[in-house]
């Protein structure tokens, strides 16, 4: 029986400086005093006055109240996902003051909290990496991760990461580069000035209802939050919505057949069948899905059905329904030879939100750009190929055709329902959100709107930040 450590041993460990930081020689003590010097016990309270909502003849009047301002910043990124980590990093590059916000208690969105692990797409026809940049820098932090990333270098086939080394890589950067985090903190409204220009966001945390001040807002929500809350014209759509789980202890992994469309096999099986890589599965059947980094733990993608992810009670009952369907389609895995003792390792904490909200920009990207190879001269970067051999992505796409001070990143930009299901995909995030904030630095640099920023230096300075522009 190995010794059990009691929480107040643990205590008296960190106390003396036994513990230290992972990758570090800082005891996690003097990590923890460096944040806050606190005594434990009773505070003492600041007033605070509140205006309650009131319920008079069944209807519910929230009064107005003056809200405290939790910081003034340069560029406010809402959202911590693929988007807006770039975009808080290539615009804190540049110098200016940057406030990241993100609404759950880690950073990374679908890639790690909704366990989305394949990082797809990256190569051209030609086998060439077209989406390089932070999050080329990004995957080149996991490489030197024990179990941090596979299948590197080897297109056609695409990486898979594991969540928790990118959550770890991702919380090194930010913490590096001296932005300004706020994460379990959720953009509820957008601050419109005078002229009806976005200046800034409302958020709802522990702390209460808390603004935001900023010079330019890089909406990476995924949904769209805040420029829908400022009132930007959009586009709602409904799409798929499933959840991610990964599976433990498990030799095999589903195969893609002739005459199934998913089979089981050893890791190492070809003959007559391939490996899914990560294709979602439209329904459960005893799937186990594909190999991660960390041996014998396996990823499921599941498809889900079409749903409103702007609903929340239809979500709600989504989810319960999905986290049932995960642990029958388990029990059914079991029967099957190299799964018998397998286990859940995790069902992901978010639910894998494909598109909800489109920004009606000053250019939509249509599946027709796409097809047709379409060159912008306000190009930002490229996708891979997925549907369509790759395509330029433009600067335009990012910008609302009304709105000011605000630049979307990530699955919420511009473009038609058909594109935006690529558009959506992770490393497409990584780009727009690099060019997001970048857009949004020179805007406050150079004393302009987002609209109006000098393109040739945007894409002078993505080129010095590492990224593909051809």
């Amino acid at each position: 029986m190995p010794n059990e450590v009691t929480r107040r041993e643990l205590m008296r460990s960190i106390t003396a400086g036994g513990l230290f930081l992972a990758g570090t020689m800082t005891p996690l003590s003097s990590a923890l005093a460096q944040t806050r010097e606190a005594v434990r016990g009773p505070q003492k309270q600041t007033p605070v006055t509140r205006a309650p909502a009131t319920l008079a003849n069944e209807k519910v009047a929230q009064p107005a109240r003056e809200l405290s301002i939790l910081r003034k910043t340069g560029v406010l990124v809402v959202g911590g996902g693929p988007a807006g980590t770039a975009a808080a990093l290539s615009a804190r590059r540049l110098g200016v003051d940057v406030t990241l916000v993100e609404r759950y208690g880690y950073l990374g969105g679908l890639a790690t909290g909704g366990l989305v692990l394949a990082i797809f797409p990256l190569y051209d026809k030609n086998n060439r990496q077209v989406i390089l940049g932070i999050g080329e820098e990004m995957m080149q932090r996991l490489d030197k991760i024990k179990f941090g990333i596979i299948e590197r270098g080897k297109a056609p086939v695409y990486p898979t990461v594991d969540a928790e080394a990118f959550k770890y890589v991702l919380a090194e950067m930010i913490l590096e580069a001296d932005i300004h985090p706020y994460l379990n903190c959720w953009g509820v409204d957008a601050i419109i000035d005078a002229q009806g220009a976005v200046s800034g966001a409302v958020f709802e945390s522990k702390s209460g209802r808390q603004a935001i001040i900023a010079d330019v807002v890089v909406d990476a929500s995924g949904d769209g939050d805040i420029y829908a809350a400022a009132g930007a014209p959009f586009e709602k759509v409904i799409d798929s919505i499933g959840l991610v789980s990964r599976i433990g202890n498990v030799d095999i992994e589903d195969l893609s057949g002739e005459n199934f469309e998913h089979q089981t096999g050893t890791r190492t099986q070809s003959k007559g069948a391939r490996p899914t890589r990560g294709a979602p599965i439209p329904v459960l059947q005893g799937n186990v899905g594909s190999p991660t980094p960390a041996p014998g733990v396996n990823w499921l993608n599941m498809k889900g059905p079409v749903a409103d992810a702007l609903d929340v009670a239809e979500v709600s009952m989504l989810e319960l329904r999905h986290r049932r369907a995960l642990w029958n389609n388990l029990e059914r895995a079991r029967k099957r030879p190299g799964a018998e003792n397998a286990f859940m390792a995790e069902t992901a904490p978010q639910m894998g939100v494909r598109l909800s909200r489109l920004l009606d920009g000053v250019r939509k990207l249509t599946m027709k750009d796409a097809k047709a190879g379409t060159k912008f001269k306000d190009v930002i970067g490229y996708s891979g190929d997925y549907v369509t051999p790759a395509f330029q992505i433009p600067y335009s796409c990012l910008v609302p055709s009304k709105l000011e001070n605000l630049l979307a990143a990530g699955r919420c930009v511009s473009a038609d329902f058909e594109l935006a299901d690529t558009l959506r995909l992770i490393p497409i995030c990584w780009v727009t959100g690099q060019a997001a904030g970048i857009a949004a630095a020179i805007s406050i640099q150079d004393k302009c709107k987002p609209r109006q920023v000098d393109v040739a230096k945007l894409q002078r300075i993505l080129r010095q930040q590492g990224a593909y522009l051809e």
